[in-house]
């Protein structure tokens, strides 16, 4: 019998069999109504995840295509723009901005934390000529959400626009763009969208659409000027993944059948008691403010390699749960709670977890942790 896998990595998250059984039907050509029907309404459904009047572009693509575009329509060489970070993405925002010429003025915060919201308003103020704050929902490196709300405010009186990677955050973290006053989103599909990577989202604000009239710098491929003229026909201006737009209109189905808000608070729910696993094992949180509700960072054990454990549990053990990136590397690892990842999975990856932390020699008490567990989901209307 083949051993079942776990997925619990904050993307490639797990797909949904009825998305899996739509990628699998034969294939049809994209240039039909066939297909632009099923691409206008997956247009539409995808606004009510963005929470968004706005049309949102549905380019072929890894997320980092759709920050690239952000960048590139909005902006000119030489322009002026904030980078907040305090992560590996967010550090993703000024190697794109530089790149094209920018003018970077960084607002860091330690790996681990968020960027304050106060300090980019007073960079805005002490800066006129800023044209654009680029910034995250949740720094998937590091598990922690920016408080995008306040951060809004401080742009929506400026001339800048604020960009923001939600790659990771969509359909996991509340973010209500048009609520908000967030000019440009930015997702993709492998995350709480329950795809498998490929496809990428950008939602754009009329603050912004009139930034793009006057963005000089070059670009083709994502030129969201043809987007929006292709769009007007549930279409694209350049050959979509098919068989990966098909099992969009099914996930976000999955999505939105008792509404966007039950299911981030469904999400929210096994992130609590996947937080309560987490205490039961005596290990630490490596957020430490604002965690996400898509994935928990926990600090490896003293005298355990954080490497040979995510290793042992995938290659031996068929759970995958993420390790940490560059400095983090071997210190912390990340265990995802979005999208298709339901109880079952968290169990399964909670028994593990412990069985293996035993075998490297840290001691902890695998009933202890799926009591705690179980306490917190067995209490709540928490995804089965």
């Amino acid at each position: 019998m083949k051993k079942r896998l776990v997925l619990l990595t904050p993307g490639p998250t797990p797909v949904p069999p009825e998305a899996l059984e739509l990628m699998s039907q034969p294939i049809f050509h994209h240039r039909t109504p066939q297909y632009q029907a099923i691409f206008g309404r997956v247009s539409q459904e995808l606004k009510k995840i963005f929470v968004t009047k706005n049309n949102v572009y549905t380019l072929t693509s890894s997320g980092t295509g759709a920050m690239e575009a952000s960048v590139v329509n909005f902006l000119s060489p030489g322009d002026k723009v904030i980078v907040a970070h305090a992560g590996k993405f967010g550090e993703r925002w000024v190697q794109l901005a530089k790149q094209y010429g920018m003018t970077v003025l960084e607002i860091k915060a330690e790996y681990g934390r968020a960027v304050a919201a106060e300090t980019i308003a007073e960079t805005l103020k002490k800066n006129h000529d800023i044209k654009a704050v680029y910034t995250t929902l949740c720094e998937t490196s590091t598990g922690v959400c920016y408080d995008i709300q306040l951060i809004a405010q401080a742009t929506a009186s400026s001339d800048a626009i604020l960009i923001v990677d939600a790659i990771s955050g969509l359909g996991a973290d509340r973010m209500p763009q048009d609520e908000w006053g967030v000019d440009v989103v930015v997702s993709g599909s492998q995350k709480a969208l329950m795809l498998p990577p490929g496809l990428a989202f950008l939602s754009v604000s009329d603050k912004a659409k009139k930034k793009m009239a006057e963005a000089k710098c070059p670009r083709y491929y994502y030129d969201l000027r043809l987007y929006e003229k292709a769009l007007t026909s549930s279409d694209t201006p350049f050959t979509p993944a098919l068989t990966l737009v098909l099992a969009l209109e099914a996930t976000l189905k999955i999505l939105l059948t008792n509404g966007l808000e039950a299911h981030l608070n469904d999400t929210a729910q096994l992130a609590e008691a996947t937080r309560a696993g987490v205490k039961a094992l005596g290990l630490s949180f490596f957020a430490k403010e604002r965690p996400s509700n898509g994935l928990t960072s926990i600090e490896v054990p003293a005298g355990v390699d954080g490497s040979k454990l995510v290793k042992i549990m995938r290659d031996e053990k068929g759970v995958t749960m993420a390790g940490g990136q560059g400095s983090m590397k071997g210190q912390i690892f990340r265990m995802a709670h979005m999208g298709f990842i339901g109880q079952e999975d968290l169990r399964i990856g909670f028994s593990v977890l412990t069985e293996t932390l035993n075998a490297l020699g840290y001691r902890c008490d695998a009933q202890k942790v799926l009591d705690a567990f179980n306490d917190v989901a067995g209490s709540k209307k928490v995804k089965q």
